[in-house]
């Protein structure tokens, strides 16, 4: 008796540590027009912030194929963000300059918004609330 106790003990405790909650929103993004498959792919979240003052507060890589990538940020909390992409195509994760200023690699952030001058968090900020979102960025 002891035996089966302790089997269906820990058999429950397992089920237990199983058990996942989602603890936040899933932000899904895909680029598809990206020029080549050299190089990778990098995207942060960024907040008010953090926008174009370092790191986001979720980074993600991706090796390029076919010109497309898809990459997942997961359990976001509600508030305000913006997501800056970067097609690294020498891999020295770093974006790269003209010697006029201008950006040699591809680049692209949510609201698609492709204004002369520097990106700012108002043109691409959106809001996480409470449902999975899903965004296409284009280079």
């Amino acid at each position: 008796m002891k035996t089966v106790t302790l089997a269906l003990s820990f058999f429950f405790v397992s089920l237990v540590a199983m058990a996942q909650e989602k603890n936040g929103i899933n932000i899904t993004v895909t680029i598809d027009n990206i020029t080549s498959d050299e190089g990778k792919v990098l995207i942060g979240l960024h907040t008010a912030d953090t926008f174009m003052k370092g790191p986001g507060v979720q980074n993600l890589q991706s090796s390029i194929e076919n010109g497309k990538v898809t990459l997942k940020f997961t359990n976001v909390e509600p508030g305000n963000y913006a997501i800056m992409a970067l097609h690294d195509a020498n891999e020295n994760n770093r974006m790269d300059f003209e010697a006029n200023g201008m950006p040699k690699e591809s680049y692209g952030m949510s609201g698609n918004d492709m204004a002369i001058g520097p990106p700012t968090f108002d043109g691409a900020k959106f809001q996480v609330a409470d449902e999975d979102i899903e965004f296409t960025i284009r280079f």
